[in-house]
């Protein structure tokens, strides 16, 4: 007996997924020249395939697939299941789509109603359109579009935490090379600190979509701040500085890690950034007690928390580097390259509601460390110790 192919099985699956939905009577992917990469993505096909003509491939709740395919192009689908209908004029291509949802009412396609979520709305207004002409309901996909684009299987997760767990690293390498190279001449500068943490994700064997962000100052207020080659501000005693990075194994279907740290250059934390980040802390829930014998990570009003007040410490001599991460909602893109979304896995919510276990430090962090006093200094001749290398925060592995 011949196992069934990824694809085949894939789709199968989407059926039962459909059948689980009250009211709807299939899912219509649709494509013209790469239009819709979640359609590849959720099918699992290659996406580097070169295709030129509009296809169409209708996965009903119950019975056999089809495949609108134009004759120029018959083959493009060819791992899937299901009959194939071939094409040549625009008009033959919406005669025969009219037929093939004869007995659909109400389907599924990548449409986001008012383009709500834009991630998901890869379908045309002029198919949908097109669709509606049909007297059929068009529904959001984007349920069907997160069960199975967003949810990770264990080899993703565990490249997530790899990436998580190195990126957190390079993080410590960056502060301490900031704090190495106060007093260099020339001066480092955000640009420098930016190459510095593109040559260290490189050496981590990692890769990233875009560059990080290294910003000084009032640039830390800008969110996509990126500094560039001339120009971009010293890095010296007394000033603010905030690291964003990104990056991902290179391997297919590797998700990324993305954390966001700052850093005071100086002796001590002005009173004024520890009242804000005191604030900031504060809008965060937290959890009303933790089990001292082991703190855990708690999942609370929810909503993720992120790390606060996480110290790491080296020789306190000379200038310091006082470090605490950042603290933001951890990003839900379904349909990005860069994607950091660890709130959804094959596993129901209430699993992920006590206490969790061990992961990478770039997301959340143990309670116990949510306290700005917890902040110690990384001298700037020194390297992250040991044991601040070893430190790992906890997570939901959801």
């Amino acid at each position: 007996m011949v196992e069934p192919s990824l694809q085949h099985r894939r789709v199968a699956e989407i059926q039962q997924a459909l059948r689980e939905i009250p009211g709807l009577d299939g899912w219509l992917f649709y494509d013209f020249r790469g239009s819709d990469p979640l359609a590849y993505r959720v099918l699992l096909l290659d996406q580097t395939k070169h295709v030129t003509r509009r296809w169409y491939y209708w996965v009903p709740a119950q019975g056999t697939p089809v495949k609108l395919l134009h004759k120029i192009e018959p083959h493009v689908l060819d791992e899937l299941p299901g009959d194939s209908v071939p094409y040549i004029s625009w008009e033959e291509q919406q005669t025969h789509l009219a037929r093939i949802l004869t007995q659909a009412r109400r389907i599924a396609m990548q449409y986001s109603p008012q383009n709500a979520i834009p991630y998901i709305s890869r379908v045309d207004a002029g198919t949908i359109e097109l669709i509606r002409s049909f007297s059929i309901e068009v529904a959001t996909a984007a349920d069907l579009v997160q069960r199975f684009e967003a949810v990770w299987n264990d080899a993703q997760l565990a490249s997530h935490r790899e990436a998580a767990e190195k990126l957190r690293l390079i993080v410590n390498e960056a502060f301490a090379h900031a704090g190495a190279s106060i007093a260099a001449q020339p001066p480092l500068t955000e640009h420098g600190l930016q190459q510095f943490i593109l040559s260290r994700i490189k050496a981590h064997g990692l890769v990233t979509s875009t560059a990080p962000i290294a910003a000084v100052n009032v640039h830390s207020a800008d969110p996509h701040y990126g500094p560039a080659p001339q120009g971009s501000a010293e890095i010296r005693r007394g000033d603010l500085v905030l690291i964003d990075l990104w990056a991902k194994r290179p391997d297919p279907g590797s998700v990324y890690a993305d954390i966001t740290w700052t850093g005071f250059i100086g002796p001590t934390v002005p009173a004024r950034q520890q009242e804000v980040f005191h604030i900031v802390r504060g809008t965060r829930p937290w959890p009303s007690s933790v089990p001292a014998s082991r703190p855990g990570i708690f999942l609370a009003a929810g909503k993720w928390m992120r790390s606060a007040g996480r110290s790491f410490a080296g020789r306190a001599t000379g200038t310091s580097f006082y470090t605490a991460p950042v603290i933001r909602s951890a990003k839900k893109s379904t349909a990005t390259a860069r994607t950091s979304t660890i709130w959804k896995r094959k596993t129901d919510a209430a699993s992920c509601r006590g206490r969790v276990s061990r992961s990478s430090q770039a997301f959340i962090s143990p309670a116990s460390s949510a306290s700005a006093a917890n902040w110690t200094s990384i001298s700037r001749t020194a390297r992250p110790s040991s044991s601040a290398s070893r430190s790992r925060p906890r997570s939901c592995r959801s």
